[in-house]
């Protein structure tokens, strides 16, 4: 058994880890880091990143659809889906190799392998035992466990997103991101797709009006969504998959050819044995204080899906973190992440985009304010690509003129909500926004009208 000594030992090395694990190294500390996986983290090789290049062939398929007949011949276009993931390879592969040969040239030490805690302060990677004076864990997530008959037959979005071949049937279990944004790049592929949801809300965090536009349009290209669907079995037919589910009170059942982890997602900290290194932890995350720093061991530090921070489970979000851990571990106690107009997409074609208060949230805060709500299918920019679903909804504070909150569904929301978290963070106004001269005609143009 070979001991080393570090400054900070780096469980993970997806956006929190990298961040912290540079930051540290650059002012001198000497840094471990370990994964049990290729280096490189979910964002870049099994989340956002490669997700976003099949969507990118699905929205462009969608976009000749959508022209037929209006000055496009679209005969003959479709997606050839091993060719798309060998395209899909050429972001992904490079990645692992790439990160490590990064953290060598910081002088980083890299170790692979599960990483389980000894101590306080000492972590065990199959026969190294690594001794720190701080520790951070930034695991990222997993899919949740279901606890139903049958889960053992279920794919990860890890897996579809490797998928050499697309199946003819495919259910999706859960109404969230990844079961939609799967959907609708399944169902432009030429599969048939089905969601099943447990609740009648599917999308909880997103405005329930542009939800349910969303999924209108999501049933219009023919993708099955079953809602109040309290799925209790899969099991393994001839040549096929079924899901038992209980619908609106009737027992169902749905024949596929393959089945998708869609319903959530959790830290991924079960094999760190954290009890041993006196780390208080939940379902949600380590349990962190406003320094992201463990409230049961000070040397430990948390952040991103694998912490219980309050913030919300995005990339951009961990970096944050990251950024703010590294510079607590470094001058003390002193900084605490500001999650204030963060935004967030469903991938969906349109995409929904949200940044800000619900109404709901608002309102139970006792806050005043107006709405603006509009369904824009018949504003040019959704008129000149026969777009047929786009909308949105802004809350504006009264007196303030402030924007609490903006939702957006249609072509380019994933980008125009970004001009509403600037003035979320920034604290900008609706008189801001409205006199701002946009380029035009753009769908940023639109937001004048928007406020």
């Amino acid at each position: 058994m070979n001991t080393h000594t570090f400054d900070l030992i780096v469980i993970g090395t997806g956006a929190a880890a990298s961040t912290v694990a540079t930051k540290c190294r650059q002012a001198g500390w000497r840094v471990a880091i370990i994964d049990a996986r290729p280096f490189g983290g979910t964002c870049a090789l099994r989340g956002c990143d490669p997700k976003k290049v099949l969507v990118g062939a699905a929205d462009l398929i969608d976009g000749h659809r959508r022209m037929e007949g209006r000055g496009l011949v679209s005969e003959g276009a479709r997606i050839d889906w091993a060719t798309l993931m060998q395209f899909k390879r050429t972001f992904t592969e490079p990645v692992p190799e790439s990160r490590e040969r990064a953290f060598a040239r910081a002088g980083i030490q890299t170790f692979h392998g599960w990483a389980r805690c000894v101590d306080r302060t000492s972590v065990q990677v199959g026969e190294e035992t690594l001794i720190g004076r701080y520790l951070l864990i930034a695991t990222g997530a997993k899919p949740v466990t279901l606890d139903i008959p049958g889960e053992e037959y279920l794919i990860t979005s890890d897996k579809f997103l490797e998928l050499q071949e697309l199946p003819r049937r495919i259910t999706f279990i859960g109404g969230g991101y990844i079961s939609f944004e799967f959907a609708h790049v399944a169902a432009r592929a030429g599969a048939e797709a089905r969601i099943l949801h447990r609740s009648r809300r599917p999308l909880k965090g997103f405005d329930p009006d542009l939800v349910d536009q969303l999924v209108r349009a999501t049933q219009d290209i023919g993708i099955d969504v079953q809602l109040n669907a309290q799925v209790t079995a899969i099991e393994r037919g001839t040549g096929e998959y079924i899901t038992r589910a209980s619908v609106d009170g009737s027992e169902c059942s749905f024949e596929a050819d393959m089945v998708v982890h869609g319903a959530g997602r959790a830290p991924e900290i079960d094999e760190l044995e954290l009890d041993r290194a006196g780390v208080a932890h939940d379902r949600r995350g380590v349990v962190v204080n406003e320094y992201l720093q463990s409230i049961s061991n000070p040397a430990v530090y948390a952040a991103g899906d694998a912490a219980a921070s309050g913030g919300p489970p995005l990339t951009p979000v961990a970096s944050l973190e990251g950024h703010v851990v590294a510079s607590n571990m470094l001058s003390g106690n002193h900084r605490t992440p500001d999650y204030t107009g963060v935004p967030t997409v469903v991938f969906t074609i349109p995409p929904l985009a949200s940044v800000g208060l619900r109404e709901e949230e608002a309102e139970r805060r006792g806050l005043k304010f107006r709405v603006h709500h509009r369904d824009t299918s018949g504003w040019y920019s959704s008129r000149r690509v026969n777009a047929r679903t786009s909308g949105f909804k802004v809350l504006i504070q009264e007196g303030t003129d402030r924007i609490l909150g903006a939702h957006l569904l249609g072509p380019h929301a994933e980008e125009v909500i970004n001009l509403f978290a600037l003035a979320i963070r920034e604290g900008l106004t609706a008189r801001d926004l409205k006199r701002m001269p946009y380029a035009y005609p753009t769908s940023c143009s639109d937001v004048a009208y928007m406020v």
